[in-house]
């Protein structure tokens, strides 16, 4: 056996080695957090199956008022599978899920799984063209989306390989007395699919499913593919992250064991979306693999996501920092009563250290006994792979590596490890690497790497620091940074320091093309409560004010040349600040100013 490769114990359960060669310092400061564990042998599918035996009349899944039990669900799901063999769904066929959390996408996610397919994860608000992308990418044959979406599916489909399109409808699955709500709402504003449309709906796709009288059950190993998520990798380009049945599992135990205080029947309020790692990996598929209870959210405001901790009084909340900052800022918390929570984390964006303080402080004034734990990770090991343990916190970190889960900080780009708390980028290696990117051999073999130790490192290119402890440091991304007059500068960095000003709801730092300097520091600013000073005196008035504020912390060489207000910043699908965007608008008011000076 080689060093880092699993196998089975006298249970029948996965165990990897520790290699001797790796650096485990902080195994004296995880407290009660275990080093390694043992792993289902299994699929997602059977993961789940196994709980739903245990608890059959537990609630699975809460959607909008109506309660799902884990038999149910799992019936629902073996009808879905009987389904996709009927329309011809064959081992290793790509399914495109284009959804929101809902029932319908939990049942195709896991009947896809059933029938040894490969779940395609895309976000529907995808633009047509994106949609085609991601379609050919995966090769997909089948695609399921909702109704108010289908226009998009249609306008593409003759340039894919798409044989059969699902229509899954929200009203399918509310109460009666919240789908007349519904219908009076949102629905009456669905533009009406044709009759003759070739797709087939929700309900007569499911009665498929009663006539197939053949095995439908396809036996898949653990480091088969079970799906495919995309993401900007660690090149920027779009890449399909093929991710088995091992990587989600293996984060389920990894997601608990570093959570000892949950408990089977713990709510985790699912508003984090399905196509991203975050929200399949954590808020889906860990709870139901292991007995919670998930709160589905289509889709959410921060208004109606605090609406629903409340209302569900939830155990656990997952987000990106862009919504807890909204959280502060709602009336409508004031008084409410948070001392449900067990658990807040933060991901999918770096954490600045006034804001952590910000929602810590929230959290006691409203009678929570915890504090937001961050944590770390990339789409090429599903999501987190390191985080802030209960019962310790260090400024600026983002925690230690979950079991069985490595991390070292090398130069960039090398195999050469680096000294405790020097700077370099960030690799990690576990049980929850990817399989591959998706048909990118190249891509691949330059992001994993195998080392002298046996183990396979994603080289992450984001920027770091281990300290004695084993704490993680994030410094930054590495495609994030700045070179000014041969002075790296890291945005993150920056962005701390202006979101600690009293006036500064949030801030995010691009770098603009300079002829002298090769790359200047411009910063936007959303001011608190997002209002933009009227006038223009206003303006420069608060402008000097953080000018001098920043000459106080951050060094000549970092000074921003110009602050501009925003009533709000652009975000990403997924809610992060979209740094990308405010460097293209910069890029085309530089073209314009050439154009005319021309």
């Amino acid at each position: 056996m080689e060093k880092y490769n699993w196998t089975l114990n006298e249970n029948d359960k996965i165990v990897f080695p520790v290699p001797e060669t790796v650096k485990t310092p902080w195994e004296a400061y995880r407290g009660d957090l275990p080093f390694t564990l043992e792993y289902f042998n299994g699929t997602m599918y059977e993961k789940v199956e196994e709980i739903a035996k245990k608890q059959p009349l537990a609630i699975a899944l809460d959607f909008m008022g109506k309660h799902i039990t884990y038999k149910y669900m799992i019936d629902q799901i073996n009808l879905c599978a009987r389904s996709l063999r009927v329309l011809g769904i064959r081992e290793n066929d790509r399914v495109t899920i284009a959804m929101p959390n809902c029932p319908q996408a939990i049942y195709m996610l896991y009947a896809t799984n059933l029938v040894g397919a490969v779940a395609n994860m895309i976000h529907p608000l995808s633009a047509e063209k994106e949609i085609e992308n991601y379609l050919n990418m995966s090769g997909s044959v089948m695609v399921i989306t909702l109704d108010q979406f289908y226009h998009k599916i249609e306008a593409i489909r003759s340039n894919t390989k798409i044989q059969n399109v699902i229509i899954a409808r929200i009203k399918d699955e509310l109460t009666r007395p919240i789908k007349v709500g519904y219908m009076m709402t949102e629905g009456r504003k669905i533009q009406r699919i044709p009759r003759e449309a070739p797709v087939f709906q929700w309900p007569d796709f499911m009665k498929l499913g009663r006539h197939c009288g053949y095995e439908y059950k396809v036996k898949r190993k653990v480091d088969d593919p079970a799906a495919i998520l995309y993401s900007g990798g660690t090149t920027g380009t779009t890449k399909g992250i093929v991710l088995t049945n091992l990587n989600f599992n293996a984060l389920a135990e990894q997601v608990i064991a570093t959570n000892p205080m949950f408990r089977r029947g713990d709510k985790m309020l699912a508003a984090m979306p399905l196509f991203h790692g975050f929200g399949l990996g954590v808020c889906i598929h860990t709870m139901l693999a292991m007995g919670g209870r998930c709160i589905l959210v289509p889709r959410f405001t921060p208004k109606s996501y605090a609406k629903l901790i409340t209302k569900y009084r939830c155990n656990f909340i997952a987000g990106v920092p862009t919504l807890y900052e909204a959280l502060l800022r709602l009336p409508s918390m004031d008084g409410k009563d948070l001392s449900c929570l067990k658990g807040v984390f933060s991901g999918g964006d770096s954490l600045s250290i006034e804001l952590k303080k910000k929602l810590d402080k929230f959290l006691y004034d409203h009678n929570a006994t915890i504090q937001v734990r961050e944590g770390y990770g990339t789409t090429e090991c599903v999501t987190a792979s390191c985080l802030t343990p209960p019962q310790m916190h260090k400024e600026g970190s983002i925690g230690i590596p979950f079991p069985d889960t490595y991390y070292k900080i090398v130069k960039p780009d090398t195999a050469e490890e680096l000294p405790y708390n020097e700077e370099g980028e960030i690799l990690l290696a576990g049980p929850t690497v990817m399989k591959e990117y998706l048909d990118m051999p190249d891509e691949t073999a330059e992001t994993i790497r195998e080392h002298a130790d046996g183990l396979k490192w994603v080289y992450t290119g984001d920027l770091g620091t281990m300290d004695e402890e084993g704490f993680i440091h994030f410094r930054g991304r590495a495609k994030r940074m700045i070179i000014s007059s041969g002075y790296n500068i890291y945005p993150a960095q920056l962005e701390n320091i202006f979101d600690a000003h009293e006036k500064v709801q949030m801030s995010c730092v691009i770098g603009v093309p300079d002829s002298y300097k090769m790359q200047k520091v411009k910063v936007f600013v959303m001011p608190v409560g997002g209002v933009v000073p009227a006038t223009d005196k206003a303006k420069e008035e608060l402008k000097e004010e953080l000018m001098a504020y920043a000459r106080k912390h951050i060094a000549k060489y970092a000074m921003p040349y110009d602050i501009e207000f925003r009533a709000e910043l652009p975000k990403t699908l997924v809610g992060k600040v979209a740094y990308r965007v405010l460097e293209e608008e910069e890029a085309a008011k530089r073209k314009a100013a050439e154009s005319t000076e021309e």
